[in-house]
């Protein structure tokens, strides 16, 4: 949960582009704000919730969030929803709708790209939201602009009476910088207007609603042309003139601060008149945008000639060290060679779980079974596809393992006929978008053992509380979802459904075991808590008897970062074949006492080493 930032507006803030964000929606009178957590857009809604004057709420996911925020926008109120590149591709069936009713109170979607990818399954341009459902699009390059166009967006949305998209990146999410705030505003909702005509999109209603879309986009692009968002940015090398946005439009000022830029605040509709002028007055455009040639394509369509994705890379940033030698290349200049650093050797560090993670065991467990198919999902529990497990086969999008699952078993041949297929998902992610797939494989017969992973927290995003936790947004009791009873009535057999302690391996791998011999639909459901949550309790850690270990390393098999190898060497078995040994320690600061080390330890290496630690540590990582 973020801190509440100062309410005080006479002196600067040191916020976050997320930070920023937030401050701006309390302070425009928004009254309602919903999202779903996902990097780099979840501190958004973590600091409004700490905002008593609005109503914020996770929803369960981006769609509903959208429709959360139309709901109020319908009453006249001011309204927020936030998400990251992918999560209004789940948000589009209401967005692509919403395009043609508009909106009456203001209403602004900040949408996270993950350019570069550092937490993504893809790198998606938002952008083209913006001109597949004719909606302006706003793009902040600093903390400052993301309060400021955050603040102009709900006064456009409601000018203009539709949604406006504010795509940020995580440069822009996580960097901080100074943000000076302005005087809040207080905005009361006007009511419910009973309106059938534009509320109830039957095709009947939605056909004279077309040309009310087309005229706005007639009046958007009159306003882009015009806006303080688009300002020209003098220089006098003329040689060369850039257009960007966002995070590139810094990028290309710390890259060439003596040359012209059309900084595009107000990125769509583009400005083309705008652009032809300051076209005029340079030798070269450069379009210099982050990660698809939008606004170059356009620019070439109206016949402003102008160079971009034939340069410059259509992947990751723009940084100016990929900047410079581009255009450099391009001047036909030589790029001074920058003095290289030696690389230093260092040791590697692959992405891994927690110590003492629930999904240590699961995965573990996974490993040791053959002839199976693992379809995995969208979660901390995706580090189960790296080592020492390799236990994941696929992971597409939220919710996808059971699709997939299902697919897998239907569309088997006879070089998978006798494999099982698992479907792995995590808690949150099964109330997102997979308790549907469950419906299908059951409706379908479909032959799946589903490991429902409950960890009691959206755990990859920060620990958030989901229907699945007992607890609200706001750390109160709420309503918590029976998964047994949820998975019954989406139709498993009440006998195929196991609850288990997925730090008891025996009882796991029996459980995982049988039900994949069953020739029909079947739930496992691991019950323990993320480590990093306060439901967690520690039990003594443990430590390693250095007298007793033969090296084995079935325990570093596990997974545990708290397993450390402190040496390896070879040896002979009595049949001549050579084995590597691994003996390790356990870091008893970091262990927390769950346990799954002893249980494959046969020399009963591995014993109490003191009293129980506390975990609060690891919950500051």
């Amino acid at each position: 949960m973020g801190a509440p930032l100062p309410a005080s507006t006479s002196q600067h803030l040191f916020l976050s582009g997320n930070e920023a964000v937030a401050l701006a929606v309390r302070d425009a009178g928004c009254r309602v704000a919903a999202a779903y957590p996902g990097t780099p857009s979840t501190e958004i809604l973590e600091v409004l919730a700490t905002y008593p004057e609005l109503y914020a709420e996770w929803s369960v996911n981006e769609k509903v969030s959208l429709e959360v925020a139309l709901g109020a926008s319908m009453v006249g109120a001011r309204s927020f929803c936030a998400m990251k590149h992918v999560g209004l591709n789940v948000a589009s069936d209401a967005l692509m709708t919403m395009t043609v009713t508009g909106t009456a109170g203001g209403l602004v979607i900040a949408v996270a790209d993950d350019v570069g990818m550092s937490s993504s399954q893809n790198e998606q341009d938002s952008r083209y939201w913006g001109r597949f459902a004719h909606l302006p699009v706003f793009e902040p390059s600093d903390a400052q602009e993301a309060y400021d166009m955050t603040r102009a967006a709900f006064a456009l949305s409601e000018r203009h009476r539709c949604p406006v998209l504010l795509r940020l990146t995580t440069r822009i999410c996580h960097v901080k910088g100074r943000v000076l705030a302005a005087e809040r505003e207080t905005c009361e909702p006007a009511g419910f207007v009973k309106d059938p005509q534009r509320w109830v999109m039957v095709p009947g209603n939605a056909r004279p609603r077309l040309p009310l879309m087309f005229e706005r986009d007639a009046a958007l692009r009159a306003e882009a042309e015009g806006s303080s968002l688009n300002p020209v940015v003098a220089g006098r090398d003329r040689r060369v003139g850039f257009v960007a946005s966002g995070p590139a439009f810094m990028h290309v000022r710390e890259a060439f601060p003596d040359a012209p830029v059309l900084k595009l605040g107000f990125s769509y509709p583009v400005p083309l008149d705008l652009a032809r002028v300051f076209a005029a007055g340079v030798d070269q455009v450069v379009v210099v945008e982050e990660t698809e040639a939008l606004v170059e394509t356009e620019l070439r369509a109206a016949g402003i000639a102008c160079v971009g994705k034939d340069l410059l890379p259509r992947t990751g940033e723009l940084s100016p060290d990929v900047l410079r030698p581009a255009i450099a290349a391009l001047l036909g200049e030589v790029q001074p060679e920058v003095a290289q650093v030696a690389a230093q050797r260092v040791f590697p560090r692959p992405p891994t779980m927690c110590v003492a993670c629930p999904h240590l065991g699961v995965y573990y467990t996974l490993s040791q079974l053959r002839n199976i198919s693992i379809s995995g999902d969208i979660g901390c529990y995706t580090l189960g596809a790296g080592q020492p497990w390799n236990a994941l086969d696929t992971c597409i999008s939220m919710g996808a393992s059971m699709g997939v699952a299902l697919g897998m078993d239907k569309g088997r041949g006879p070089a998978d006929e006798k494999k099982s297929v698992v479907a792995v998902i995590g808690d949150s992610t099964f109330l997102h978008m997979g308790m549907q797939g469950l419906l299908d494989i059951t409706w379908n017969r479909g032959n799946v053992t589903v490991l429902l992973l409950d960890n009691r927290a959206v755990g990859m995003t920060g620990g958030q509380d989901n229907p699945g936790t007992g607890r609200d947004i706001h750390g109160e009791a709420a309503p918590r979802i029976d998964f047994a009873k949820l998975c019954e009535a989406l139709g498993v057999k009440a006998e195929r459904i196991r609850v288990v302690d997925p730090y008891q391996l025996p009882v796991l791998f029996k459980a995982l075991r049988e039900e994949t011999k069953i020739a029909e639909p079947s739930v496992i459901i691991t019950d323990r808590p993320c480590v990093l949550i306060d439901d967690y309790q520690a039990t003594p850690p443990y430590k390693v008897i250095d007298d007793r270990c033969t090296g084995c390393g079935n325990c570093v098999d596990v997974g545990c970062p708290a397993i450390h190898v402190t040496r390896r060497e070879k040896a002979v078995k009595a049949s001549g074949k050579e084995v590597d040994l691994a003996f390790v320690r356990i870091e008893t600061a970091a262990c927390t006492g769950c346990g799954l080390c002893v249980q494959p330890c046969a020399p009963e290496a591995i014993v109490h080493a003191r009293p129980a630690q506390p975990v609060a540590f690891l919950r500051k990582i």
